[in-house]
């Protein structure tokens, strides 16, 4: 069993690679430059990092004196180019006067870390190749072959999806980063045997998902369930260790956040004002359920969503409290994502991504934890005098 096990190992482990090769021998051939309103916004919030470290948090339309942004609406056509008024996802704070970008500075940030010309390929490559490491730290934790197959398998979804549908939106890459991470510290976090080993993993999860909404606003609903775990365990509970263990999670998640407070309150004014003030895109909840259909026509969002339900009930009639724990967590994070995006009245290929890949990193790892802790618990009794 032990050599069937292992040589499954092998060939996940090879195939995952073969689907990286894959997927970085297309990225390669790449255009920097694809016509999209958002992808020169967020490059232009990369260019005004180069250009001037830290202040680059003021977007205002008025620091485009070298023409930067006139240059790319310019070069794709943009009709209005030379009207700094008509600009694209660019929003007019009253409170300031600005003109400024209204997505959070997270994608601009990362992209600043590359050369200009050369920033979109080399971040979506080195989140293919964090997500393919997640992937094979999964396939090489597992002991038995039902573990394997499923985190094999997924693994190389995982990679695959990072061209269709993450390439969709630049503020997808980093994003399905901080997924498979924070799936890994969810499970560490609930299946750890320890009670004391759980402070530091639940510590970084609620920086690591501050993060991620500095990437998109709409990932501060990935933290939800999160909250709404730690807020019951308390009120089951009543101790002041779950109290200590919520404001810690709530404090290093606004900590995470820190890069979309400051740019609001650069650019609005107001550390609670959002730049997304008067988009087009945004749009009250209209509770009508209609772009559920639209969802249900997209086969990669619905397959996703239905694994991870799946998952959670897979857990969920497991005996091992951990494993349970998780699976409780994540229904909870998928009820309050799903009842959020399905109400909101605007769909894309990729809104429910993260959601769908966070539960699934986070179950398939608690699947894992669980049963490499069975197993040293198991060594640790037999090596034990009687």
């Amino acid at each position: 069993m032990k050599k069937i096990a292992f040589a499954l190992k092998i060939v996940f482990a090879v195939l995952c690679l073969a689907v990286l090769v894959s997927q970085l021998w297309s990225m390669s051939r790449w255009n920097e430059a694809r016509g999209v309103y958002d992808d020169i916004c967020y490059l232009r919030q990369a260019h005004l990092f180069q250009r001037f470290g830290l202040a680059g948090f003021d977007t205002d339309i008025s620091r485009d004196d070298d023409g930067y942004l006139k240059s790319k609406l310019k070069e794709i056509g943009f009709p209005d180019w030379n009207d700094p008024a008509r600009a694209p996802c660019h929003n007019f704070m009253p409170a300031t006067g600005k003109l400024a970008i209204q997505y959070p500075p997270g994608v601009g940030l990362v992209l600043a870390l590359f050369p200009a010309g050369h920033q979109v390929v080399p971040m979506y490559m080195l989140a293919t190749i964090a997500v393919f490491g997640f992937a094979w730290l999964a396939i090489f934790h597992a002991r038995t072959i039902a573990p394997i197959l499923v985190a094999g398998f997924f693994g190389c979804l995982a990679i695959y999806l990072m061209i269709n549908p993450v390439k969709a939106s630049f503020s997808m890459a980093p994003t399905v980063v901080v997924c498979a991470l924070a799936g890994f510290l969810t499970a560490r976090w609930l299946t750890s045997p320890r009670q004391g080993s759980r402070l530091g993993p639940l510590i970084a999860l609620g920086f690591l998902l501050g993060l991620a909404v500095n990437f998109r606003l709409a990932n501060l609903f990935l933290a939800s369930g999160y909250c709404l775990f730690l807020l019951v365990s308390f009120l089951v509970s009543r101790t002041t260790a779950r109290f200590a263990q919520g404001a810690l999670f709530g404090i290093a998640l606004i900590a995470g956040m820190a890069p979309t407070i400051i740019s609001y309150t650069v650019n609005t004014g107001s550390p609670l004002t959002s730049t997304y003030h008067g988009a087009p895109d945004v749009r009250p909840l209209d509770f009508s359920f209609s772009v559920v259909w639209d969802y249900l026509g997209d086969h990669f969002q619905v397959a996703l969503l239905a694994l991870a339900i799946a998952g959670v009930v897979w857990l969920l009639l497991t005996r091992e409290q951990g494993a349970r724990r998780v699976a409780v967590l994540t229904a909870a994070n998928l009820a309050v994502n799903l009842a959020f995006f399905l109400t909101y009245p605007i769909a894309t290929p990729y809104y429910t991504i993260p959601i769908s890949l966070l539960s699934l990193w986070s179950l398939l790892f608690a699947r894992v934890m669980v049963e490499t802790n069975a197993i040293q618990a198991e060594a640790v009794a037999f090596q034990s005098p009687n």
